[in-house]
């Protein structure tokens, strides 16, 4: 397999599982009794927040590859 290959399953694995979250998110906050719209702002920030943790440590992760 090559690199870029490894690379492109990684980012869709990653987008699988931050989707997966923004699920969760939604779908708890609407059981807590929220609006629909409010439900989705939850799903959103899950969303935001996973990508962005990913590429946190994607980023901190790149400075120990040759």
């Amino acid at each position: 397999m090559n690199r870029l290959a490894l690379v492109l399953l990684t980012i869709a694995l990653v987008v699988v599982f931050a989707l997966l979250a923004a699920a969760a998110a939604g779908t708890l906050a609407r059981l807590d009794g929220a609006t629909y719209p409010a439900a989705l702002t939850q799903a959103a920030t899950a969303f935001a927040a996973v990508l962005t943790l990913a590429a946190a440590l994607a980023g901190a992760l790149a400075q120990f590859l040759p």
